[in-house]
């Protein structure tokens, strides 16, 4: 009898705990949703959108904000003479005289008229003192640079729901600190769905949204934008694009490509531009690569400086397919400082071989070569390099000098950034601090990815580049009495399962001072027309674009 006792008691105490729980799901966990459902039988929700946060540059200017703006609206029961009230109200607000009189005409106590009048007319129409008139403030997101950084800030639209939200670079990344918290309150309906009371209860409060200070300095934003833009254009390029980094800290100081958008007027541009090609178009790198590739062996000591090359006096077959220079010009026992310089394609198939498969996978990864860089901005893609067993001879080959291989434009800056740094990658980041609407500013820490060569590798590298510079295919640009480290690159463009022999990705990619780097920039021009080749195109912007950093950083030439 006595388990009978206990089985009826257990039964009861797990039927109470059961109430309990369920309670506690609907009083906790669901009751602000049931609340809300329950007031929706007898009232109107509202949302009234807050204040969206800025985005400044690092002087503080204001390149995303916005501008107060003002819906109009009209209790229809309190407006008497409403033919003429129409009239007038439709000259004011230039909508048709049709409209104001059918929404005049509701049985409401309250219709909307139109959004987006600005505070002048706001002003002007108050001044006539209509009963039953009243205007709502909103914010429009404004640009005040209009096109300045558009794919770095992307752009507020809207949801399926009406509401804002941000798309592509900041604004979609930070989407969630810029909007802030949004207010909701409550308006008592009738049956028939009628407002019968005017006054509203909050339920929660409105919280403007947090404000974004940026890495980017505007200065050097100027400079790489109009230097690019002229670039494009002077050479005949269908797109460009350009960044800066500085290499101790993995702050952005400026992105800029071409063809870009207004983000005020986005949905006037085809979407196709609203992605940031610097971070979301994979193109092979060519010979600004070899740096990359030529490090790794060094730093195994698997070359040195002064080794001759065994295979460089002529073409090279590898699987069937042959091998040759960019020019056609081979130089027999060349040796590694040298390669760079001639931007040796065979001399770094040598390279590659001695490498081999499993380390050029290794380093490839340490350098940030297939994965995201983890940059804040909103889009970045990245092509995951392929199994080891998936390898060929040809494809080891072909890496070695930049082509059969797939990056991002912040893939490669970052990795010679790794270069200039002593061998250390840091984490890209546009935003400096994040500010909260009480004016309490938190700073984005700088984060550190590892090592990638020893610094003794860095600093061998960084000579050879250095040298490449001064003696290579570019020298006729260089800046005299600078030390700059960097490298050309001319990528064939791959179309339907071979290279177009007219088209490529002409590029340049560096850092100065050689000895203490400020910064690293990296110029890309797709497609020129004047010249297919780097050394002629890209080259000569990106010390265009050095020179006048250098100046801003007060830094002087020292002589040859």
């Amino acid at each position: 009898m006595i388990w009978r006792y206990r089985l009826i008691l257990l039964i009861v105490i797990l039927f109470f705990a059961a109430i309990i729980a369920r309670l506690f799901y609907w009083q906790a966990v669901k009751g602000q949703e049931l609340s809300l459902l329950g007031k929706s039988q007898y009232a109107s929700v509202i949302k009234n959108l807050p204040e969206r946060g800025e985005i400044k540059t690092s002087d503080g200017f204001p390149v995303a904000t916005n501008k107060i703006s003002y819906l109009v609206y009209a209790n229809p029961k309190e407006i008497k003479d409403r033919e003429k009230i129409s009239e007038i109200l439709s000259s004011k607000l230039q909508i048709s005289h049709a409209s104001v009189s059918s929404q005049l005409s509701l049985d409401k106590f309250w219709v909307p008229l139109k959004s987006g009048v600005d505070p002048e007319k706001k002003r002007e129409i108050e001044k006539l003192k209509i009963p039953g008139l009243g205007f709502e403030k909103r914010f429009e997101r404004y640009y005040p640079e209009a096109s300045l950084s558009s794919h770095l800030l992307g752009f507020v639209g809207k949801t399926e729901t009406g509401e804002d939200q941000g798309y592509f670079g900041l604004e979609g990344y930070y989407d969630r600190l810029l909007r802030g918290k949004e207010e909701i309150t409550v308006e008592v309906i009738d049956a028939l769905g009628r407002p019968i009371l005017s006054r509203v209860n909050k339920d929660t409060e409105n919280t403007k949204g947090s404000t974004l200070v940026l890495n980017i300095n505007r200065t050097i934003q100027f400079i790489v934008e109009e230097k690019l833009k002229k670039a494009i254009e002077f050479y005949g390029a269908s797109g460009g694009m350009a960044g800066v980094m500085e290499p101790s800290t993995g702050n952005i100081l400026a992105i800029s490509s071409f063809p870009s958008y207004s983000p005020d007027n986005y949905k006037d541009f085809e979407p196709e531009l609203y992605k940031n090609p610097f971070i979301s178009s994979l193109y092979e790198p060519g010979s600004t690569f070899k740096p990359v590739v030529m490090s790794s062996a060094l730093d195994l000591k698997l070359v040195t400086p002064s080794m001759k090359c065994l295979i460089c006096g002529g073409p090279v077959s590898i699987g069937g397919y042959e091998i040759h220079t960019w020019n056609n010009k081979y130089h027999e026992d060349i040796n590694m400082v040298d390669i760079i310089r001639y931007s040796d394609n065979v001399g770094m198939v040598y390279v590659a071989q001695r490498l081999g498969t499993d380390n050029m996978i290794k380093y490839l990864g340490k350098f940030g070569i297939g994965e995201p860089t983890g940059i804040d901005l909103q889009g970045e893609v990245s092509k995951p390099l392929p199994e080891e067993n998936l390898w060929y001879p040809v494809d080891l080959a072909t890496k070695g000098f930049g082509q059969g291989i797939s990056v991002t434009a912040i893939q490669l800056l970052g990795a010679f950034s790794a270069v200039a740094n002593k061998g250390v990658r840091m984490e890209p980041h546009v935003v400096a601090r994040v500010q909260s609407p009480d004016g309490e500013g938190a700073k984005i820490p700088l984060k550190t990815l590892g090592r990638t060569v020893s610094s003794q590798t860095a600093k061998i590298m960084t000579e050879i580049l250095v040298n490449a510079v001064n003696k290579g295919e570019a020298s006729w640009t260089r800046l005299k009495g600078y030390r700059i480290a960097g490298k050309t690159g001319t990528a064939s463009i791959p179309i339907e399962g071979h290279y177009d022999p007219h088209k490529t990705i002409a590029s340049f990619i560096g850092f100065a001072p050689a000895d203490n780097p400020k910064f690293a920039l990296i110029v890309i021009l797709d497609k020129p027309t004047t010249s297919i080749y780097g050394s002629e195109t890209a080259a000569p912007v990106f010390f265009d674009i050095a020179r006048d950093l250098l100046l801003y950083y007060g830094i002087s030439p020292s002589g040859e």
